[in-house]
Formats: C-alpha cells, structure tokens, sequence
C-alpha cells in the first residue's frame, strides 16, 4: 500500500469558525465534532483537516490544494464572495493576482487563525528533484 496522509490537526482559537470557512471556501463537508475534540474538514476521501481549539501559541502552518481549473474557479468565486484578500505570491503583498508558474494556476491567502492556504492546478512540489529510493 502506498503511504498517505490520513489526517493532520490545525490548531485554533476558534475551531468551528475556522474548520467551516475552509470547508465552504474549497466546497467540502465539514463537522462541527468528531471523536475527540475536533472539528474536522473532509478535504477528500483520504484527508481529513481536523482543528482543534487551543490557546497556547502556535505556528503558522501551510497547506497547498491541487484542484483542476473547474474546482480553482469555483473556489476563487468562492473566497471573492467572501471578500477574502488573496495574492500570486507566498508572501507577496495582496494583488488579487494568479500565478502561472509551471503552466499553472495558483493563489495564496491566510485564514483569520493566520493559517497559510495554497491552491495550484500544477504541482510544482517535485519539478527537478530526484528522488533516493
């Protein structure tokens, strides 16, 4: 069987506010509670984004989305709905711009919990690298 990533936890201020705007932004269900105490982002049938409250200091974290076109224009429509700052850069200023690196598209935007979100439509995560067995 091949390795995936079965699920992460993002830590919060606010988990349930946090957990449903990505899951209405990217268009998936989410769950206000799972086990444990989680509110969970059902990503796809193999990711689960579960966040969890906490109020001690935490890092930004980062996540990428590949999508196809279709899935980048719905959630693009979805985050201008929403009056959500986007930019073309990881950390560029807010241009409202798309990258095109590689032939693809892409944007970069942060959550109110200052969680970095990435979506591409060409992976550009292995481009040149060689891999060791």
């Amino acid at each position: 069987m091949a390795i995936q990533l079965d699920h992460t936890i993002v830590p919060a201020r606010n988990q349930q506010a946090s957990a449903r705007q990505l899951a209405e932004l990217l268009g998936v269900p989410w769950s206000a509670t799972t086990i444990g105490p989680f509110s969970a982002v059902f990503v796809n049938d193999g990711l689960t984004l579960d966040f969890q409250d906490t109020d001690e200091a935490f890092p930004v974290y980062h996540f990428c989305f590949r999508v196809n076109d279709t899935e980048f224009d719905a959630i693009l429509a979805r985050l201008v709905a929403a009056g959500i700052d986007y930019r073309s850069s990881v950390r560029g200023p807010v241009d409202h711009a798309e990258s095109t690196l590689l032939g693809g598209r892409g944007i970069y935007w942060n959550e109110p919990e200052g969680h970095q979100w990435e979506m591409l439509t060409v992976s550009y995560a292995r481009q040149g690298v060689v891999l060791a067995p």
